[in-house]
């Protein structure tokens, strides 16, 4: 029998790697973290919208109510080839809403003069109880040009839903009731297709909306 030769230092435990090599292969773990969700954003949408993109076969929900006109309206998503802006908002509404019509009417305006007529904001009304029509009609025209739409309970609850849009009455002492309520606005194509939504917090940034819009503009059917 052959005698192993007796080293003089016995190693027990991992081998310890030096530390600069840890670092490197943790940067490298988030940088494959980060590349994997970055690829899964762009197989969901290619185009890296400022809003959050929709798959793109998220299909619009219509509804039918009342303009500021007082005439029977029906929403019909992708009707006449048209792109709408959606959200839902009320007229007293001190600050969000206003400047939702406003930056929404800044948007159509920067937009290449032959694309602005396929470009419509429609406001749904959350508060039917006291936005009639004709409150409506004063508010849209005031702060910017947009359909204002009055659309009756329960039928409102069921287009809310349908956008997973959350609204609710808030009592307010010593004055009327405010309404709580989500400040999303949602694009719609050509085709009726739900493609991305902005938060109320991006819209100040104007030229990245503008962005969005003429690539959904010139992507519809």
């Amino acid at each position: 029998m052959t005698e192993l030769p007796v080293t003089s230092e016995i190693q027990t435990g991992p081998v310890r790697r030096p530390w600069y090599v840890s670092a490197l292969l943790a940067l490298a773990a988030v940088a494959l973290l980060l590349g994997a969700a970055w690829g899964f954003a762009r197989l969901k949408s290619p185009y890296p919208f400022y809003g959050t993109a929709y798959n793109g076969n998220t299909a619009a929900a219509g509804f039918k109510g009342t303009d500021q006109d007082g005439k029977p309206y029906a929403f019909v998503p992708g009707q006449d080839n048209k792109v709408t802006a959606l959200f839902f908002g009320f007229t007293h509404c001190p600050n969000i809403c206003p400047l939702t019509l406003a930056y929404l009417d800044k948007v159509k305006a920067a937009l290449p003069e032959g694309e602005r007529d396929r470009f419509q904001t429609v406001l749904v009304s959350v508060d039917p109880a006291r936005d009639t029509p004709e409150r409506l009609k004063a508010y849209v025209e005031y702060f910017g040009k947009a359909e204002g739409i009055q659309v009756p309970e329960p039928a409102l609850s069921e287009v809310a839903r349908d956008y997973g849009v959350g609204y609710q009455r808030v009592e307010v002492k010593g004055a009327d009731y405010q309404m709580n309520h989500t400040t999303a606005t949602y694009l719609i194509d050509g085709a009726g297709r739900l493609r991305l939504l902005w938060d109320y917090t991006q819209l100040p940034q104007v030229d990245r909306v503008v962005a969005d819009v003429q690539q959904v503009l010139e992507t519809s059917p």
